[in-house]
């Protein structure tokens, strides 16, 4: 698929002017270098869908191998750069103001690889010239967030409103693969919520998937799925309870991602336990692609 170019509010409304500065001399700075990069959150949301909300981060999908170099770059120009989470997240900070920098998901399934660099969207972000994270894989980063306090769900409904005609649908399968079940249930309530809008998904995709349903319901679960909770990949909170007491496995210690004891430690230590405040439901709307330390987990 060829890179198109893709209209981009400046949302330069929605960040503050110090803050913009940094992000675009950081933009900037990544485009001169040659270091592939991708746009997502509230940025890319915006491009695709239209839908614009206030941001405190910008987040940049990466690859793993490019973080040195990248880091390096950036401390050159007197930005404080930190491996928060080795298995996924960088941050590059400029006082207060921090730049995510993400190479796989919190829950470790799906690693920024360079399938997510081709025939990416072209865009103009805060007046920097940039290619967008393609809306396939925006869908694939934000369909394992279900935290109790985070849930993805609506974006992926406006993605798929918005895009559901332009994707490569056969990619995304692809790209699900074991984790098909997430995606049906994704396509499921966006039949719901929009009943007029159901004809967006092909009808081979939805019969696939069904097919795939019918398959597992009349036959046993495989001996490596026994005793295994997979809950673990849509939030890193609400299943410790399964892992921890009730003597399921944690499937982030198969196979099914590449998470180590050591990472699935630090990610549980750092959940935040504090109350949230009362939202104030007249304040504006914070958008984190990929959640910060002591936040819900990722894709």
């Amino acid at each position: 698929m060829p890179s198109t170019t893709t209209l981009a509010p400046s949302l330069e409304e929605e960040v503050p002017p110090r803050v913009a500065d940094f992000y675009r001399q950081s933009l900037r700075a990544l485009r001169d270098a040659g270091i592939p990069f991708l746009v997502g959150g509230a940025f890319s949301l915006a491009c695709y869908t239209g839908i614009r909300r206030v941001t405190k981060d910008l987040d940049l999908f990466i690859l793993r191998e490019d973080f040195e170099r990248i880091a390096q770059l950036m401390q050159q120009h007197g930005w404080r750069t930190e491996l928060t989470y080795p298995h996924w997240l960088a941050k590059v900070y400029d006082g207060d103001a921090f730049i995510d920098l993400i190479f796989n998901s919190g829950n470790g399934v799906t690693p920024v690889d360079a399938r997510w660099f081709h025939g990416n969207c072209r865009a103009d972000v805060l007046g920097v010239p940039v290619l967008v994270a393609n809306v396939e894989d925006s869908l694939l980063s934000k369909a394992f967030i279900m935290e109790r306090e985070r849930y993805d769900g609506g974006d992926i409904a406006h993605l798929l409103l918005a895009r559901a005609d332009r994707l490569d649908w056969a990619s995304l399968l692809e790209r699900f693969g074991p984790h098909w079940r997430v995606l049906l249930t994704h396509l499921t309530l966006f039949g719901y919520i929009y009943p007029g809008e159901r004809h967006r998904i092909p009808d081979w995709v939805m019969a696939r998937l069904i097919d795939r349903l019918t398959d597992e319901m009349h036959g046993p679960p495989a001996p490596s799925q026994r005793q295994v909770c997979a809950g673990t990949l849509l939030s890193r909170e609400q299943y410790l309870h399964d892992v921890e007491q009730a003597g399921y496995v944690d499937v982030r210690l198969t196979p099914a991602s590449g998470m180590t004891e050591r990472d699935v430690a630090v990610w549980t230590r750092d959940i935040d336990h504090a109350p949230a405040a009362p939202r104030d439901p007249a304040a504006p709307t914070d958008d984190r692609e990929q959640p910060h330390v002591g936040g819900s987990h990722g894709r």
